[in-house]
């Protein structure tokens, strides 16, 4: 198994650590149905399937990484190394199903492919080589979550076109926060920090959710 370095946390970080993103499971359950009613009801039917699909993977993505990092926090040292591993590839799974979502919306044809098939391929090849070398790539993992984050900028033009203005604010508005949440990570070994992180991943995800709510 992959080697992993536990930090750790007080019992009150990691109180904190659990809580915050188990409110995020909650939260993540509940706009994973919203998300669904609003495609249902609200996208064009020529791509409404497309819709369903996309903000299904979205949602999907925001429980999956919400629930392993409460695991992780949740648990005790021994679990936590398993629940490590799941919770750092996780986040490659929300940047791909974030990406999902207007890859299969705002951004049909050719541009969005591509970038669906870019944006996958990064997150599987991160998946396999933190799953294999664990820890001993945590920093090269940490600095592609940014690039990967901000990798939409090539397609900025045709997204600001198809998608609502609100929609778009949003959506810009969630990178910045999921970016400056990386700051406060890098700072983890201050007590109270990875808590602080956490609620700016709570942020940046809720800003992606009302950016593509409001998408259709």
């Amino acid at each position: 198994m992959a080697q992993i370095n536990t930090k750790r946390y007080t019992t009150g970080e990691e109180i904190v650590n659990a809580i915050t993103h188990g409110i995020g499971v909650l939260l993540s359950i509940a706009g994973l149905v919203l998300l669904i009613i609003r495609a249902i009801r609200y996208a064009p039917e020529e791509y409404r399937a497309r819709c369903i699909v996309g903000f299904t993977i979205f949602g999907a993505s925001l429980i999956i990484l919400y629930l392993f990092s409460t695991l992780y926090h949740a648990l005790p040292l021994g679990t936590k190394k398993v629940f490590g591993i799941f919770d750092h590839c996780s986040i490659y799974v929300l940047i791909a199903g974030t990406y999902t979502a207007y890859c299969l919306t705002a951004l049909r044809g050719a541009v969005g492919w591509a970038i669906f098939g870019v944006i996958w391929g990064l997150a599987v090849v991160g998946i396999v080589l933190y799953a294999v070398f664990g820890s001993r790539v945590r920093v090269l993992s940490v600095v592609t979550y940014i690039p990967m984050g901000w990798l939409i900028i090539f397609a900025g033009k045709p997204l600001k076109e198809q998608l609502p203005l609100v929609s778009f604010r949003f959506l810009i508005l969630g990178g910045v926060l999921y970016t400056v949440g990386c700051v406060f990570y890098a700072m983890k070994k201050i007590k109270w920090m990875h808590g602080v992180w956490h609620l700016f991943v709570l942020a940046g995800s809720l800003m992606h959710f009302f950016s593509i709510y409001y998408s259709i």
